[in-house]
């Protein structure tokens, strides 16, 4: 049960219906500046540096703020656990609630901060609604069990992660305790994905949060535009936060340039227009808060309503039909007919001479291959872009490529980007997925993005198909991208990777490509549990090399390769025996498989594409 005084809370109520109330500023920028560095877990210096924490918060009581955020933005499970304090959160959290109250006292309401879990949720990523919502719930009931006045949801960015935080912390709070909701916007209003001002605002308005606002974002001129159209579409009281301007980098430091008396004319620009609360964000100090707090006590509650027109658009763009598969592109048309398809893998180039890939793709072409299929920077390797190499096989090989397409070296506005550009380019078949990390190339300290994985990568793909950009907003065209996917049979944690699967197709997945496979029994458990998806499967088949290549597979990739395969390679006495029956194996796979799967991947081991194609003689006539 809250602990939170329910004295308080109706008092804060009350107040909230009479006037406008100050907020306080950042705590991060003046830890900044008191000499705390910027890796440091700053929640967790309500422990380490409760002295420092307290005179911050002291120092804004005295420059007159009346709402004090608790110095818990990141003291969530997830964010906690980045610097091996998770199990420290209740700590953390209810000491953080413990200092504001002592700099608050009686003059001033003690507001529980919590921030976004800092990863990706569903669909972008892998944590669930139901676990986002677990985990502000557990650093929720932290906070009220400390007794605070009320709580306050803020710098959020996606409207999906506010709704689980605003429902879990209404859930823990009951229905009294004040929750106040902020998102963070672009420079024009809408959420970083995207999403306009009114969309997020009438969604807001229907979940059960007292107050919305916006704080953080780009500084006070685009917040005040934007709560003034807020305003339009919500019935409850709206916050505004801003940040000192936007940050400037001078010496490796973020400096921000609005000045005390600028954001203080922006205050007052902002309470005439209707704000209840109103405080600073990042860059802000207590000089900032004195003068916003001058500012709202020298104007009257009846003054503060000027009349804006927000102008309805005449019509709402919606999501346009999906381009159906048989016309995305010729491998489409086949997977849709049925037909049985052969792939064989070429490696993008290391170098800039994409020749002896193009050759080996013609020599494709002759054989009857159906497409050629292009890794992304396989094994984390510096290569040229596999779109690139898309595109010159299609131009001068005349043979459809397929494009690898990994989360590893792009955050979310570049995988949009090259998207779009690979549809115009003509590179329409994809296989999405995650990428495997740099430590395990020859760049091990190289940075990886993963602003996605290969769920949240379908999810973006399958909204281009549909004319939507990554916030879910209409573009006015699409894309015809056909959306492949991957999948291990052999994977250590068969129900993870089931589980993983059932949402890539959930996301708008079309076909499957598997991992190398070897072990027959795998593979039909596999199908056996995928059937219901109805999805057609292209089945991985890699004709070994030499015995150790065979061990390499089973101990560093972790493809499960039967006994009396690697004993076959293990008899083999020189390499050119090793390679035939390495040919030999690979044939009797796909003479296996042809009946279960609706074609399969080739790969061509080191660059020898005749392997590849000797395999794929026994396919037989398709």
């Amino acid at each position: 049960m809250p602990t939170a005084s329910s004295t308080r809370t109706k008092e804060f109520r009350e107040q909230l219906s009479r006037r406008v109330m100050v907020a306080d500023g950042a705590m991060g920028t003046m830890l900044y500046s008191r000499g705390v560095f910027i890796n440091r877990c700053y929640d967790e210096l309500n422990l380490s540096s409760a002295d420092l924490v307290r005179q911050i918060h002291q120092d804004y009581v005295k420059a007159g703020a009346e709402i004090l955020e608790t110095n818990t933005f990141g003291a969530s499970r997830t964010r906690l656990a980045a610097f091996g304090l998770s199990e420290k959160l209740k700590a953390i959290n209810q000491a953080g609630v413990r200092l504001a109250r002592e700099a608050a006292r009686d003059t001033a309401y003690v507001a529980g901060a919590l921030g976004p879990l800092g990863v990706h949720i569903e669909p972008l990523g892998p944590t669930s609604f139901a676990e986002a919502r677990a985990i502000f719930r557990e650093q929720a009931d932290a906070l009220l069990d400390a007794g605070v006045d009320l709580l306050i949801l803020e710098t959020f960015a996606n409207l999906e992660e506010l709704r689980e935080a605003i429902f879990a912390v209404r859930e823990a709070a009951g229905p009294e305790v004040v929750i106040i909701a902020q998102v963070t916007i672009d420079d024009f209003g809408n959420l970083p994905g995207g999403m306009d001002t009114e969309s997020f605002t009438r969604r807001l308005d229907e979940w059960p949060a007292d107050v919305v606002g916006c704080n953080c974002s780009v500084g006070p001129k685009v917040t005040l535009e934007t709560v003034e159209k807020m305003m339009q579409y919500t019935r409850k009281p709206v916050s505004a936060m801003p940040n000192a301007g936007v940050p400037v980098r001078v010496e490796g430091r973020n400096i921000y340039l609005s000045s005390p008396e600028y954001l203080a004319q922006y205050a007052r620009r902002m309470i005439w227009a209707g704000v209840k609360i109103v405080g600073g964000c990042c860059g802000t100090t207590p000089e900032h808060i004195k003068l916003i707090h001058a500012e709202a006590r020298s104007l009257q509650p009846q003054q503060a309503k000027l009349r804006i027109t927000v102008e309805e658009p005449a019509a709402k763009a919606q999501a346009l039909p999906g381009v159906p598969i048989a016309k995305k592109s010729q491998l489409g048309a086949k997977l849709a007919s049925g037909k049985f398809v052969a792939f064989v893998e070429i490696l993008p180039p290391r170098g800039v001479d994409a020749s002896r890939e193009i050759e080996g793709a013609r020599l494709c072409a002759a054989h009857g291959i159906d497409c050629i299929n292009v890794p992304d920077g396989p094994r984390a390797s510096a290569r040229m872009s596999a779109q690139v190499t898309c595109q010159l096989i299609q131009q001068q090989a005349g043979i459809e490529a397929v494009n690898h397409f990994c989360c590893r070296d792009r955050n979310i506005l570049g995988i949009q980007s090259e998207l779009l550009g690979a549809h115009c380019a003509g590179v329409r078949n994809l296989i999405c997925i995650t990428g495997d990390p740099p430590r395990m190339g020859t760049y091990p300290d190289a940075t990886a993005v993963f602003d996605v994985d290969a769920i949240g990568l379908v999810h973006i793909v399958n909204n281009l198909n549909r004319g939507l950009d990554i916030g879910g907003n209409p573009m006015g065209s699409q894309t015809a991208l056909l959306i492949g996917v991957g999948a291990n049979p052999g994977a250590l944690n068969p129900e993870e990777e089931l589980r993983r699967f059932a949402w890539k197709v959930e996301a708008g997945a079309e076909y499957v490509v598997t991992q190398p496979v070897f072990d027959l029994d795998l593979l039909e458990q596999f199908l056996l549990r995928i059937a219901h998806f109805h999805m057609p499967v292209i089945c991985g088949i890699w004709p070994l090399t030499s015995y150790r290549n065979a061990e390499f597979m089973v101990n560093e990739l972790r493809v499960p390769v039967p006994e009396h395969f690697l004993e076959r390679m293990r008899r083999a006495d020189n390499a050119e025996s090793a390679r035939q029956e390495g040919v030999a194996i690979a044939r009797e796979m796909v003479q296996r498989v042809r009946p279960m799967v609706q074609g399969v991947q080739l790969s061509a081991p080191f660059g020898r594409y005749q392997m590849a194609l000797d395999v794929a003689e026994a396919i037989g006539p398709r």
